[in-house]
């Protein structure tokens, strides 16, 4: 696996449990980055960097759903020398859901825990509610949704070569997104956190008690202040409401 694949920006070989991120429609591994200086003692920040972007530039998107989910077992399985958590926000969600499932299906180095925020259950399927932005969303709609979603410096996103290639980002996330597809009786045995905002009108009313049924151990649903992507203040320091790795680490 490339260097470039697994981003670990503060290394800690004293750590005992590794956080490793997937990421949401249009972001990147840089969108999570900051979250490193904010791990618990013990906690190594690892971030998933998906081809197409930022250090994997070189490369082709994913064409699809199975494709991207493929890419990011092999780098989570790569990622996980320690006993990890794994966390993803929004399509990431779905993202981490299929890799944590697929990795226990194989008999692989499973999470501990499954941290999903911001997603809907994968086992509802993909709804007109869950696809947004939209494959039939204009350039400007979609730089205007980056840049209050996307987390990307405003400075970046007012050159026009870089708002080409976030609108290029952007509509290719949306392809694979939209080819997902939920695997029938697909499931995880580890831990599951659900964080929703309580703001969020994306989120089914119904989404705790559809995440529960896919999870066979304990199930947390934590409600946190603000819409999707949360308050600023929540979003910088997510990691904080995240059991998991705030339990005391083994010594």
């Amino acid at each position: 696996m490339k260097d470039t694949t697994v981003v670990r920006p503060r290394r800690d070989p004293s750590a005992t449990k590794r956080f490793i991120c997937l990421g949401f429609c249009g972001g990147g591994a840089g969108s999570y980055v900051k979250w490193a200086d904010a791990m618990p003692p013990g906690v190594e920040f690892a971030a998933i960097c998906y081809p197409g972007r930022e250090g994997r530039f070189v490369e082709d998107f994913a064409g699809d759903w199975d494709e991207l989910v493929d890419d990011a077992l092999d780098a989570v399985v790569s990622a996980a020398g320690l006993p990890y958590v794994l966390f993803g926000h929004s399509m990431g969600g779905w993202v981490a859901f299929d890799v944590a499932a697929q990795i226990e299906e194989h008999g692989g180095p499973a999470p501990e825990a499954l941290v999903v925020s911001s997603a809907n259950a994968p086992s509802r399927g993909l709804t007109v509610a869950d696809m947004f932005p939209s494959q039939q969303d204009s350039d400007e709609q979609l730089i205007a949704w980056v840049k209050k979603f996307g987390l990307m410096p405003e400075h970046l996103l007012n050159s026009p070569d870089l708002q080409e290639m976030a609108v290029e980002l952007m509509r290719a996330d949306i392809r694979v997104r939209d080819s997902f597809h939920y695997r029938e009786g697909a499931a995880v045995s580890a831990s599951v956190q659900l964080l929703t905002g309580d703001g969020d009108e994306v989120i089914d009313a119904h989404s705790k008690e559809q995440w529960r049924k896919l999870a066979r151990g304990a199930f947390q649903h934590t409600a946190l202040p603000g819409g999707h992507f949360y308050t600023p203040e929540i979003w910088n320091t997510l990691p904080s409401h995240i059991t998991s790795i705030n339990e005391r680490t083994a010594l």
